[in-house]
């Protein structure tokens, strides 16, 4: 518990047996037939260590870049650790409300963390000019959860400075269609970008993930982390999550999320109520309602799991994440919603 906010409580701890899972932000339906039988092939290969060139090579060819350009690691979580032990910022700043780990790894490494704190009533949108210029290293989601909201790529180009780690946490991008903003790839002095595998390909048991930066920042990165720290599965996840024909169906996935979270949005609408500020693009919204804690022990007792906000620095007892599901998934737990609060 930091500061009244409890920054080690996710989503999963929100879930229960016979609960509709609205706390999570995993795609409904996965991981897809075949990316679990990539998985299982690779399964005979257990005896020996693991080797990730070909899984480097596959997502350093899925972004364009140079494979020396790529890190692997044991999910987004472990990135946001390398980060925190390799680089000594004398002024480490992260920009809330967001993803809660980047900031309980730089203290866990004796780090003296600062915070930005975006505002509701500016629907949750970056000023760069908020974050203080000696800053050495900064960090963001983009989209960030849980405010869902997409921050624009120049006003993040904004933020880098020659002296600075500009750390740009891309979980969620590649549930927003065309990844629009998205920095992946860009050659941008002190850019490190974290990317999951965990939430389009449902492989949040798997621990997949990857940063982006330049060669010299993955070689920092690469010296603080543990021998073999991606499984010989995982890798085969990487692999098999990298080629044409998977990234195509993310992309369709991702028109797929939007049109259901179009419609969780116009149906919360319609709840007395419930506030929302910003413009929710990641595949979960957040949403104001007085009250929260009681709805959502309420809404536990109806059988449906939603994401506590107030553990969020920048959000208090009145916030909920709810995470973006199929129109008649939605439309139950609406249902429930409105009776509730009604």
């Amino acid at each position: 518990m930091l500061d009244g906010f409890d920054l080690e409580h996710h989503g999963d701890l929100e879930v229960g047996e016979g609960l509709v899972d609205l706390a999570v932000n995993v795609r409904a339906g996965t991981p897809p037939p075949w990316l679990l039988a990539a998985i299982t092939t690779s399964l005979t290969d257990l005896a020996a260590y693991p080797r990730p060139t070909a899984a480097v090579n596959a997502v350093a060819g899925r972004h364009e870049v140079a494979p020396d350009r790529v890190l692997l690691t044991a999910g987004a979580a472990e990135a946001f650790v390398l980060i925190a032990r390799a680089f000594r910022p004398r002024h480490p700043v992260v920009v809330h409300p967001q993803f809660t780990e980047p900031e309980t790894a730089l203290r866990s490494s004796g780090h003296l963390v600062d915070r930005v704190i975006l505002r509701p009533e500016d629907g949750f949108v970056l000023d760069p000019s908020a974050v203080p210029r000696d800053a050495d290293l900064v960090v963001i989601g983009n989209p960030t959860n849980p405010t869902s909201v997409l921050h624009r790529a120049d006003d993040l180009r904004e933020l880098a400075r020659p002296d600075r780690i500009l750390v740009v946490d891309e979980a969620f991008m590649d549930a927003v269609p065309g990844e629009p903003e998205s920095l992946a790839g860009a050659s941008i002095p002190g850019l490190v970008v974290v990317r999951s595998l965990t939430k389009t390909w449902g492989l949040a048991g798997l621990r997949i993930g990857y940063v982006l930066a330049h060669s010299s920042l993955i070689e920092q990165l690469a010296a603080v982390q543990p021998h073999w720290p991606v499984s010989t599965p995982a890798l085969a996840a990487a692999i098999a999550c990298s080629n044409e024909r998977s990234v195509a169906e993310a992309a369709q996935a991702a028109v797929d999320i939007e049109r259901q979270r179009v419609h969780l949005v116009d149906s919360l609408g319609t709840v007395p109520g419930v506030s929302m500020y910003g413009v929710p693009r990641a595949p979960f919204v957040l949403v104001h309602v007085p009250g929260a804690a009681e709805v959502r022990e309420s809404l536990r007792a109806q059988g449906f799991a939603v994401r506590r906000g107030d553990t969020f620095p920048g959000l208090g007892p009145d916030w909920l994440r709810i995470a973006v599901r199929p129109e008649d998934v939605t439309d139950g737990f609406v249902k429930v919603l409105s009776d509730l609060v009604r």
